[in-house]
């Protein structure tokens, strides 16, 4: 497969030297399998035949491979190599390659990670096995864990014994001046847990997680941003459904405004979630809930659309793929609400929000004015308590209005 990068038969077999060249084909043959250009593959092609060369000059055999040999060869190679972001990419995939393939030798549980890295995969397998929480939960918590170690303590030495109640309020003061008050009550929803972790485990000896403080939202307190059908419509047509990331864009933006999904629930799609004979999709939604909910026909073609003409073959069973390579599925939800963001910008639209959620306030509101009970939004919705529908009666003016009593001293 190397071949299919590099046609010269001279450059074929000095990448076929040293301790890495027997397994080069398959490295190419994963990269192919991704959807690297042919420019892109035989740069990483180029990279990996270096690192070969570097460790046979080190006397490194392959079994041994591991991180440190490749940050020692990074250095050496300072000056050499550019991009370094790239470059450390391309290594840590060759390194995963090699893995997989059982060539080198799996890293021991203290090996090759950051302290962080070392506790959060800790913490991920609680958040798992002790309280059975999802994968859409994990890909939320785990950042913001992320987030308060690097800022608590940078990225090498981490001193819990050391973590303090000041470092938590800065923290949460720091995000409430980025993010909407819903995101920050996530920060503190995910802060709770992780320090209860923390002490738990004995690595703290004060419970902090009683020390988040709340943050001041109150309940109904906010009209749901949403957009009019005429907005919906625009924003729809502002995809390119002449282009393959056009038609992407196209399905994604019809799940959120005809089912109503989180951002998280189309991340997490597959294949399979697709019944196309029975006409119907399987959400996986929070608290490892499964619904099934109607597949409408305009969805229905739009993704059989981009199934057939636009998404790359690949071994991922993810329903929306990266259009570039790697071809994998999107890592998170942040990725659709980018799509939204994206084609908002297109339309012209400026609403308050430019999430993902504004389409599902959308649908609720537009239900609401077509006659749809609040128990009815819900189903669809999927909520679990029929408090969280309530919201949605403050935008049913009609109903409203004829709760409305005359002003006292107004006209007669």
């Amino acid at each position: 497969m190397i071949d299919r990068f590099h046609l010269n038969p001279a450059e074929l077999d000095r990448f076929r030297s040293g301790p890495l060249g027997p397994h080069l084909d398959r490295f190419a043959s994963l990269l192919s399998e991704q959807g690297y250009s042919r420019q892109a593959g035989m740069q990483k092609m180029g990279l990996a035949a270096l690192l070969s060369r570097w460790l046979e000059q080190k006397q490194v055999r392959v079994e041994q491979l591991n991180e440190r040999h490749i940050a020692d060869f990074l250095v050496a190679q300072k000056k050499a190599l550019r991009r370094q972001r790239q470059v450390r990419h391309t290594l840590a995939q060759l390194l995963q390659a090699l893995r997989q393939l059982r060539i080198t030798a799996s890293p021991q549980p203290a090996e090759a990670q950051s302290p962080i890295d070392r506790l959060l995969r800790d913490y991920g397998r609680f958040l798992i096995q002790e309280r059975g929480l999802s994968q859409a939960t994990l890909d939320n918590y785990l950042p913001i864990a992320r987030r308060l170690l690097i800022k608590a303590f940078g990225v090498k030495s981490v001193q819990l014994n050391q973590l303090a109640v000041g470092d938590v309020t800065r923290f949460i003061l720091r995000e409430k001046s980025t993010f909407s008050p819903k995101r920050v009550q996530l920060t503190t929803s995910a802060l709770r847990s992780f320090l209860g972790f923390l002490y738990l485990r004995g690595q703290i000896r004060v419970p902090l997680a009683a020390s988040v403080p709340a943050v001041a939202t109150w309940r109904l307190s906010e009209l749901p941003q949403f957009l009019e059908p005429r907005q919906v419509r625009q924003l729809l047509q502002s995809c390119d459904r002449r282009s393959s990331c056009g038609r992407r864009d196209y399905a994604a933006l019809l799940l959120l405004a005809r089912l109503g999904l989180r951002a998280g629930e189309v991340v997490h799609l597959c294949l399979e979630d697709i019944n196309w004979s029975g006409g119907e999709v399987l959400i996986r939604g929070k608290s490892a809930r499964e619904d099934r909910l109607p597949l409408p026909p305009d969805l229905g073609c739009a993704l059989a659309a981009y199934l057939q003409k636009d998404r790359p073959p690949c071994s991922c069973r993810r329903l929306f793929i990266r259009m570039k390579a790697p071809h994998v599925g999107f890592s998170s939800s942040v990725a659709v609400c980018d799509i939204v963001r994206r084609a908002l910008l297109r339309a012209h639209l400026e609403p308050a929000c430019k999430g993902a959620h504004l389409l599902r306030h959308s649908l609720a509101t537009q239900m609401l004015r077509a006659g749809a009970s609040l128990t009815q939004i819900g189903q669809i919705l999927r909520h679990q308590l029929p408090q969280t529908t309530e919201i949605y009666a403050k935008v049913d003016f009609a109903a409203l209005r004829a709760l409305a009593q005359p002003w006292p001293g107004g006209a007669r």
